[in-house]
């Protein structure tokens, strides 16, 4: 079992030298150094230059490092994507994703350039909501899915309320799409960084949901984010007692355990494994 916990994921402009610099020292579990959204576009070309100077400088420590490239079909995305494809990072964040033969064109430009890296997908449109199965399932170099929730909400006319009822369907969407294919998926940013409770809120509903961590936009939110996305220390001692109970059924030749009179089964098992696992991680990392 790989465990890559990513509970606090948070973008940073990568036209802003003094970002980067404080990102090297930041308890995010991982760094989005952003090339699109974040960059006007007369900074684009040193926006590029700069973020890859910075990871080659290296010093970001345990971080996993993603760069948000343009899109492809934009003027600098091509580029973006050739500048990075041998950095020392994790992987290439695609923004406004909304096919498979988007996915599969960039595989060919990394190919071509003899690159392994990863790709992480943003869902950030309708179509590309629609089409999330088809992408998620388009190439093994997919590894997360993240919900670029600011766009969906404009392409979609609904109101950014707390229970983000008009974004229901696609989160979810997403969240089953993801799951169907073994990757990773991320909660979309919450934008009033004033507003502590409303954050522990989102992140509370993004638990739920089904996600594993949430993007940021301020270093302010990474607290927060990482410990609504971590498995509390209730959930790790139940899970000890699970693994315990669930492997001395097994000795004894059981296909059931009973843990605080509730039956545990093989999945409850290795749910339980998971939880512990994500916590081992965690530990290692204070």
């Amino acid at each position: 079992m790989t465990i890559r916990p990513r509970r606090s994921v948070l973008y940073m402009p990568g036209s802003n030298a003094r970002a980067l610099e404080k990102a090297r020292t930041l308890p995010a579990d991982c760094l989005i150094l952003d090339l699109e959204d974040a960059v006007s576009p007369d900074q684009k070309t040193f926006a590029r230059e700069q973020v890859l100077a910075a990871v080659n400088a290296g010093g970001y420590g345990d971080r996993e490092l993603v760069v948000r490239v343009n899109g492809f079909d934009t003027a600098w995305g091509r580029d973006d994507i050739v500048a990075f494809a041998n950095a020392p990072i994790a992987a290439l964040c695609l923004p406004k994703v909304d096919s498979a033969s988007e996915v599969n064109a960039v595989v060919q430009l990394l190919k071509q350039e003899g690159s392994t890296l990863k790709l992480w997908l943003m869902a950030e449109t309708p179509r590309g909501v629609l089409n999330i199965d088809e992408i998620c399932g388009a190439n093994t170099r997919n590894e997360v899915v993240v919900l670029g929730t600011s766009d969906l909400a404009k392409e979609l006319r609904v109101p950014h309320t707390p229970d983000r009822l008009g974004l229901q369907t696609s989160l979810q969407l997403c969240v089953l799409a993801a799951r169907a294919h073994g990757l990773d998926i991320l909660d979309g940013v919450y934008l009033d960084i004033k507003d502590d409770a409303g954050f522990a809120e989102a992140c509370e509903q993004g638990v739920k949901l089904g996600f594993d961590g949430k993007t940021l936009i301020h270093p302010s939110q990474i607290d927060a984010a990482n410990q609504a996305f971590a498995p509390s220390a209730d959930v790790v001692d139940r899970a000890r007692r699970i693994i315990d109970a669930w492997e001395a059924a097994k000795a004894e030749k059981k296909a059931v355990a009973v843990v605080d009179g509730k039956l545990v089964e093989v999945l409850h098992y290795e749910e339980a494994k998971r939880h512990l696992a994500i916590s081992e991680v965690i530990a290692a990392r204070s």
